[in-house]
């Protein structure tokens, strides 16, 4: 499901909630009017705004770690890949020809 359309709808409503809420409170400060569509104050359309915003935010960093999961994926798996072969490695650089490094440094004693 595409999640870009939801991610815009919900940018432009907490756009739009916050510019109503700039006129009502202009309303409320130049006038003894104090009107509340449906019972809503700029407070509330504030917040409506900032839960609009907050969730398109969430909305858009979850969409794009989906979206750049893979690549993710294949370096942490390469850096893993890459770190099991210098560990390998470190386990058998001590021994050189065959023999351990404690009797190669003792002269075979």
């Amino acid at each position: 499901m595409p999640f870009l359309p939801l991610i815009d709808a919900l940018i432009f409503m907490g756009w739009s909630s916050l510019i109503c809420a700039f006129l009502l409170k202009a309303v409320y400060v130049s006038t003894s009017y104090r009107p509340q569509p449906f019972g809503i104050g700029p407070l509330e359309l504030v917040i409506v705004a900032v839960v609009c915003l907050l969730f398109a935010l969430a909305l858009a960093a979850r969409t794009w770690v989906k979206a750049n999961e893979p690549r993710l994926i294949a370096r942490r798996r390469a850096s893993q890949a890459l770190r099991e072969m210098e560990e390998v490695r470190a386990e058998e650089a001590p021994e050189e020809n065959g023999e351990p490094l404690d009797e190669a440094a003792s002269g075979g004693r």
